[in-house]
């Protein structure tokens, strides 16, 4: 059974910083890209940062976050981050893990960030 577990949500201030966790089981972890994906109150789900599996490592950024997310991940225990600092009120959302490898597409049940002051 595959499993993703989001985790590292919470309330931040401002400026302030938070790193999500994606635990994976149930799947080749190390074969997969790995996406981080938000949606806001309101909002549709947008697609925020993307690290890919296999051999070589390329990351892709959304604008709203680049320079201030970092996307990485540990295959030796089948873990991906997500890395924010500089975090704003526009910020806040469900956070959403997702591993996709050829048609194998899964999600984990979302993590949620609040940022206020």
């Amino acid at each position: 059974q595959v499993q993703l577990v989001e985790s590292g949500g919470g309330l931040v201030q401002p400026g302030g910083s938070l790193r999500l966790s994606c635990a994976a089981s149930g799947i080749l972890f190390g074969l997969y890209s790995i996406n981080w994906y938000r949606q806001g109150p309101g909002k549709q789900r947008e697609l925020v940062a993307s690290i890919s599996g296999g051999t070589s490592t390329n990351y892709a950024y959304a604008d709203s976050v680049k320079g201030r997310f970092t996307i990485s991940r540990e295959n030796a225990k089948n873990t991906a981050y997500l890395q924010m600092n500089s975090l704003k009120y526009e910020d806040t959302a469900v956070y959403y893990c997702n591993a996709v490898f050829r048609t194998s597409d899964h999600w984990g049940q979302g993590t949620q960030v609040t940022v206020s002051s």
